[in-house]
């Protein structure tokens, strides 16, 4: 299998395409457009990732199919080593897959090239990650908007005042990260993943750095982005206090689908998480 160029950031262009390639795709990918996709913002088929081979051959994931619905909050658990990392990485675009389909809208990852892949993630795609990965040299407004300054796009200016509104910015716009407290960065973040109105945003444990108030209020803007601004989240998360903020919960468990909770509250989480811890003990 052909290997997939991995980039060290959502938004890095690989070097080794030529600028001038055209982009072409089965839909478009501008933020603007309309998804055709009959309520699903992303899903995967048959996925699986494996890595090493032989005696180190590991399975992070197992013949995963799952749809992520528009204007949802899904939240992905399991325990540790289960593959919900992994899974949003190969849902993101993140990560190649060994076997399997990965869709944004009506788009097939695994038809796209590198640059493809590329402009989908900066344009369609927003992400939060644990480490807020924001440049120490710019301002919080240059932050949240570098997605589309990279693009060379212009923002829409009344969305970005309504995204920075939402997440409380609106006073620390010029502050750099050090200037702004960890759930300060944290908004940012948010705010940067909202910008271009994406398609669907992946939150990779987005309160693991952040104490409990702030890590509840990213989740409430999280949250808020789904029920006001009609977005789409997806989040990895270990921590049931935080699922409880999402529409349903995906649990994982040895690399495959293992069980899934509408309407979650962190009491129903936890239990489904003892559960897992149980059935490892006596496995």
């Amino acid at each position: 299998m052909t290997s997939r160029y991995v980039p060290r950031t959502p938004f890095e262009v690989p070097p080794s395409v030529p600028e001038e390639e055209s982009i072409v795709t089965a839909e478009p990918l501008s933020p603007y457009a309309p998804n055709p996709t009959a309520g699903i913002a992303a899903a995967t088929v048959g996925l699986s990732k494996v890595h090493g081979s032989g005696d180190t051959r590991v399975v992070a994931l197992d013949d995963v199919s799952l749809a992520f619905r528009e204007g949802e909050f899904t939240a992905i658990m399991g325990p540790s080593g289960c593959g919900k990392s992994t899974l949003m990485h190969c849902a993101a675009g993140l990560d190649s897959v060994t076997s399997g389909s990965v869709h944004i809208g009506t788009t097939d990852l695994g038809t796209l090239n590198d640059r493809q892949l590329t402009a989908l993630r900066r344009d369609r795609i927003g992400f939060v990650f644990q480490a807020f990965n924001l440049l120490p040299t710019l301002t919080a407004l240059e932050n949240i908007t570098l997605p589309l300054s990279i693009a060379g796009r212009r923002p829409d200016g009344q969305w970005l005042d309504r995204v920075v509104s939402m997440v409380g910015l609106s006073q620390r716009l010029d502050h750099r990260p050090g200037q702004l407290s960890g759930g300060q960065q944290q908004r940012v973040t948010v705010a940067r993943a909202l910008a271009s109105r994406p398609a669907i945003v992946f939150a990779d444990e987005p309160t693991g750095n952040l104490d409990s108030r702030a890590g509840a209020e990213v989740l409430g803007f999280l949250r808020d982005s789904v029920r006001e601004l009609g977005r789409t989240v997806v989040m990895v998360t270990h921590d049931p206090v935080a699922a409880g903020f999402a529409d349903r919960v995906v649990f994982l468990a040895d690399g495959r689908l293992a069980d899934e909770m509408a309407h979650p509250t962190p009491e129903r989480v936890l239990d489904r998480m003892k559960a897992f811890d149980t059935r490892s003990r006596t496995s």
